[in-house]
């Protein structure tokens, strides 16, 4: 299967566009225009649930910054600054860099002047996104990257790009660490054998799986991005649902937020809108922890946690987003505020250490009982 997007810009490509770009501001001045950048719109407004994909996208709203405007002037520089210095990172072929550090890079007290070119990281992070959307790119390719939490575990080699390989059956009870940049020409996936990927919300019940080596019983690839994920894995799991076909399989606690993270992996999330169509996996499905599987594997009143009024509130805005409108969803969702409490995927242990990996889960996938 295709995946959904296919980053066709090399580094090369990238940089000829940034010199189209510097070129078109000198021809404005050169013409005695108002210099502008034209910037797609990265606000809530400019946001919408693409029913055809699956994803949640960026629309086709753009906003011009301009130097002559005392408002937007700082800015305009701001942005230039931060494209001149990452064209000088590609031509260069200089090692990736974190955002922090490109802050740090590009941050300095402009020469006659006691104003600095950025004075915290809360000016350049959203710069980055805007150059981003502008190119059409990943940061990765942009020689940036965000910092990953992830670890897996399951049979599959891959070629770093320092030339090392890497066998994910052999990297013992930690797991392997899933590297800032996952795309192939940094993370080249030699071989892999695998039915699915069983994606779990937290590192503890994770780590658990991995040392029963449930991968390599059920024959999948484990994964977990500890918490709410970041960039590389959803990109990671985007690569292995389109370019190997595989199952993705999405595993979280009994509660809202745990179901905001299934639908960051599936759908994307608003805030990086125009991230979800690189990186969103509309194929995957929800595992659990789901409310029928209270009775279904009777767990103990002692596993509840009472919700709280910002859970509440959390369901509440769930019901209302467009991508959780569907039956299966808003009959969950009501259940879960009927019930009035919480679960965690880690109280599975309350029935045995054993009981995730031979029961439940084994259980729920042979019986396809998924939520989409």
């Amino acid at each position: 299967m295709t995946s959904i997007f296919k980053d066709s810009k090399d580094e090369k490509e990238i940089i000829k566009e940034l010199e189209r770009i510097g070129n078109e501001l000198l021809e404005q001045i050169e013409n005695q225009d108002n210099p502008y950048l034209e910037i797609p719109e990265r606000s809530l407004g400019n946001v919408y649930f693409d029913k055809e994909t699956g994803l949640i996208k960026l629309g086709d709203k753009k906003q011009r910054r301009y130097y002559f405007n005392i408002a937007q002037a700082k800015k305009f520089m701001q942005t230039l600054a931060v494209m001149s210095k990452i064209k000088w990172l590609l031509e260069e072929d200089k090692p990736s860099l974190s955002i922090r550090q490109l802050y740090y890079l590009l941050k300095h007290t402009i020469s006659g002047f006691k104003e600095n070119t950025f004075d915290t990281q809360d000016e350049t992070d959203p710069i980055v996104e805007d150059v981003e959307v502008m190119l059409d790119v990943l940061r990765e390719n942009l020689r940036l990257i965000a910092t990953p939490n992830g670890v897996l575990a399951g049979d599959m080699i891959v070629e770093d790009k320092t030339g090392d390989i890497l066998d994910f059956t052999k990297m013992g009870s930690a797991g392997g660490a899933i590297p800032p940049i996952v795309e192939d020409n940094y993370f080249k996936i030699k071989e892999i054998n695998a039915d699915y990927v069983l994606v779990i919300e937290k590192f503890a019940v994770w780590n658990v799986l991995n040392q029963q080596k449930f991968w390599k019983k059920n024959n999948c690839i484990i994964l977990t991005g500890k918490g709410q994920p970041a960039r590389a894995e959803r990109r990671l799991i985007h690569r292995l649902a389109y370019e190997f076909n595989l199952p993705v399989y999405v595993f979280t606690d009994m509660d809202p937020w745990g179901y905001y993270i299934y639908s960051v992996y599936k759908q994307g999330s608003i805030n990086l809108a125009f991230f979800s169509e690189k990186a969103g996996t509309p194929k995957a499905k929800f595992l659990g922890f789901q409310t029928k599987d209270v009775k279904e594997f009777d767990m103990p009143p002692s596993s509840f946690i009472k919700m709280k009024d910002i859970d509440y509130k959390r369901i509440k805005e769930l019901r209302n987003y467009e991508w959780f409108n569907n039956t299966a969803w808003q009959n969950e969702l009501k259940a879960l505020e009927k019930f009035g409490n919480k679960i965690e995927q880690d109280a599975l242990v309350s029935k045995s250490i054993e009981f995730t990996a031979d029961v439940y889960l084994p259980t729920k996938i042979e019986n396809k009982d998924f939520l989409p």
